[in-house]
């Protein structure tokens, strides 16, 4: 039904393109390019190998850059742009659509390079001109933010009259087998976890230091795991989505060792995100070079890469919304909507892990929803705006399952 550009070759990009491959009828022409055409040419074989999907192509871009992305996307014409590159590109990416008149989808919210800060104020000022050019800019169609949004939507479509309190919960129970990696990546992730938590109540956000508020919470199939308050961006949707909600909070696991080894990197200064120089011997021996560097960055080229992981990953994740509120019948009901992945299969589908696959499968989700006419609409828009039941069907069909839970006892 449509061709489709894919911007990133990470483990993200990989089971998006693993999974747009998969479903040939609805992606008649697929692209993936990045900044190493190398890279995007492994991966259209490999994805080639797995699903039989002949002729995907391949482009090397810099999503840095406008000028070099409105060349691509004049050349390919894409129906829809689907942007799995860093946060950072966002805005380039879009603006670039614009100029093309390319539809947009992503996955994650813009955050700007030089500051641990991310929110969707950014992304919303582009929705007048979206609107005006009569293209669908699609925001947070990952899992977290994405299917999460999506399961709000369904509740509210379904099963409650009023949203009172929503309770984001994100367990991953897998084990690397690494002393210390991150599932994505590496500089996104520490990013966001330094920063101060935020949540939503009775009409105002409130502010945590970093990991202050954690309590036990029991998972599916897994059992209690310690949960930490984060900020996380589509909490900022939400609350103005469903204005009935009085609370709303974002919870993930971590384990001690995990939270020991950020605990060294930030007493080091290595979670620094601002530049550094430094005085580095050249190669030959003849003296050495001043060379700045930015920490963070650093770290993140010596860490495990987050696409190796999946070899020898075992367990699982559990995702999902936890909710109270008063229900279609006028009386207070609990429902907790929830998926769990395992990484073991996650890595035999695709070659990658269970967070790669819990946020590329939803991408090439929502991309189908738009080429086969069930998301469309001008403008910028968060995922909850949208019909949560055809999406929901997609997930049981595309390897991410979800349960539901009545009436039960929340933790929260």
């Amino acid at each position: 039904m449509g061709k489709v550009l894919i911007i990133g070759a990470g483990g993200v990009a990989t089971v998006a393109a693993h999974k747009v491959a998969q479903n040939p009828t609805v992606f008649t022409d697929i692209m993936i390019a990045s900044r190493t055409k190398a890279k995007c040419d492994k991966l259209a074989a490999d994805v080639e190998k797995a699903t039989g999907y002949k002729g995907i192509k391949t482009a090397r871009v810099d999503a840095d850059h406008v000028d070099e992305l409105v060349e691509l996307f004049n050349s390919y014409r894409p129906d829809i742009v689907v942007n799995l590159a860093l946060p950072y590109q966002d805005l380039t990416i879009m603006e670039a659509c614009l100029q093309t008149g390319c539809n947009y989808l992503d996955t994650a919210n813009y955050e700007p390079k030089d500051e641990a800060h991310f929110e969707y104020s950014w992304q919303w000022a582009y929705r007048e001109r979206f609107e005006k050019a009569g293209l669908t800019a699609i925001l947070g169609c990952g899992f977290d933010p994405g299917v999460t949004s999506i399961y709000t939507a369904y509740a509210a479509k379904h099963h409650f009259r009023e949203i009172h309190y929503l309770d984001i919960v994100d367990c991953n129970a897998g084990d690397h087998h690494k002393a210390f990696a991150t599932n994505f990546n590496p500089e996104i992730n520490i990013r966001e976890i330094t920063q101060k938590g935020l949540y939503w109540e009775n009409g105002k956000w409130v502010e945590t230091e970093p990991l202050e508020i954690h309590k036990d919470l029991t998972y599916p199939e897994i059992g209690p795991r310690d949960s930490y308050l984060l900020h996380h961006e589509e909490i900022e949707s939400l609350v103005i989505n469903y204005p009935t909600i009085k609370r709303a909070r974002f919870w993930m696991t971590f384990g001690q060792q995990y939270l020991k080894h950020l605990e060294v990197i930030q007493n080091i200064g290595m979670s620094r995100i601002d530049e550094i120089e430094y005085e580095a011997p050249l190669a030959d021996g003849t003296g050495t070079a001043k060379v700045k560097i930015v920490p963070l960055q650093f770290l993140k080229a010596v860490l495990p890469n987050p696409q190796d992981l999946g070899e020898n990953y075992e367990g699982q994740t559990s995702i999902g919304c936890r909710i109270r509120g008063i229900g279609k019948d006028g009386k207070e009901h609990t429902y907790y909507v929830y998926n769990n992945c395992s990484h073991r299969a996650a890595y035999e589908e695709t070659g990658m892990q269970g967070v790669s696959y819990t946020t590329g499968v939803p991408a090439m989700i929502g991309a189908m929803m738009f080429l086969t006419g069930k998301w469309v609409n001008p403008g910028v828009h968060n995922v909850e705006e949208f019909d949560p039941d055809p999406f929901m069907e997609q997930l049981n069909k595309q390897g991410l399952p979800w349960k539901e839970l009545h009436d039960i006892d929340l933790e929260l």
